[in-house]
């Protein structure tokens, strides 16, 4: 008996401890990218960082989940999830971290649940509340002090800020239209197709891109942030984040998304000097409170 009780009273510290291990790697790769795409062409670096992780999560997945193999009915909507979640989000993420701040990204980026909500909404999955339109509306309002108030500092943008709205809304779509094929699929092998399929997909954009890559001028910090973001957050992150939302739910993971964005804008002001005003925590502030009001049941 004790040891049937055993696996129950350990799952939930091994997700506890998943969890806010990928919060520490979610918040700090804000830092890690913004470091990186100083020297790299920012498309160019979103592609390669999901590619090789998601090569690296389907070798780990055959070694533990042999059996695991993506049906050829599933081989569009996967590949529609990692142009979600990757090509479009990543896309978007990292050159608008290239425009604005690790800290205004981080702000704006924790808007993600709500549009998530949002496109449940769209599809039926959730009715609309008169609470949850208002949570809508107050991230929004709060992203318009973050974005009003960080103009006066060095490193922000309106168009950078924008585009990593867009990526919130990209990310917040993929964690909803991932969770049919969770039920189908280990976290794992989702996040190893998904990544692998969307970054692949990212390369012919990366093209377009006019901005030359000098590898003779990326330097041993450049190095080891990229290495950082890609098995860090990119491949440890996806897979134990898919996994916290298919054994905890994607409501009650909502909390550690809070815990990224402190951690992002913390990260910003120490690692990269970045500065913070009013506007920025009052809209942090409004913003905290518009997801919960919109996730709240």
């Amino acid at each position: 008996m004790t040891a049937n009780r055993e696996p129950k009273t350990r799952r939930p510290a091994l997700v506890e401890a998943s969890l806010l291990l990928t919060v520490f790697f979610f918040g700090t790769n804000f830092v890690a990218v913004k470091l990186v795409v100083e020297s790299v062409p920012p498309i160019l670096f979103a592609a390669a960082r999901f590619t090789l992780a998601g090569l690296l999560l389907l070798a780990l997945s055959r070694i533990v989940e042999p059996n695991s193999r993506l049906a050829r009915e599933d081989i569009l909507p996967v590949l529609g999830l990692g142009i979600v979640g990757v090509t479009l989000t990543q896309t978007v993420f990292t050159i608008g971290v290239s425009l604005t701040t690790a800290a205004n990204t981080a702000l704006v980026y924790s808007t993600a649940p709500v549009w998530g909500m949002l496109l449940g909404f769209t599809l039926g999955a959730e009715r609309p509340r008169l609470v949850g339109i208002l949570g809508i509306a107050l991230s929004l309002v709060g992203v318009g002090f973050i974005v009003y108030g960080g103009l006066e500092f060095a490193g922000t943008s309106l168009v950078g800020d924008a585009l990593i709205l867009a990526a919130a809304v990209f990310w917040g779509s993929y964690t909803v239209l991932s969770l049919g094929l969770l039920q189908r699929y280990s976290a794992l092998a989702l996040a190893a197709y998904a990544m692998t399929l969307g970054g692949l997909i990212a390369f012919p954009i990366a093209a377009l891109d006019p901005a030359p890559l000098d590898l003779a001028a990326v330097d041993g910090r450049t190095w080891g942030a990229a290495i950082y973001s890609t098995l860090c957050s990119s491949a440890f992150g996806f897979a134990a984040w898919g996994w916290g939302v298919s054994k905890a739910g994607a409501n009650r993971v909502l909390i550690y998304q809070y815990l990224v964005t402190l951690i992002g804008v913390t990260a910003g002001i120490l690692l990269l000097g970045e500065d913070f005003g009013v506007g920025q925590l009052v809209g942090a502030a409004i913003i905290i409170c518009g997801v919960y009001l919109a996730k709240r049941k």
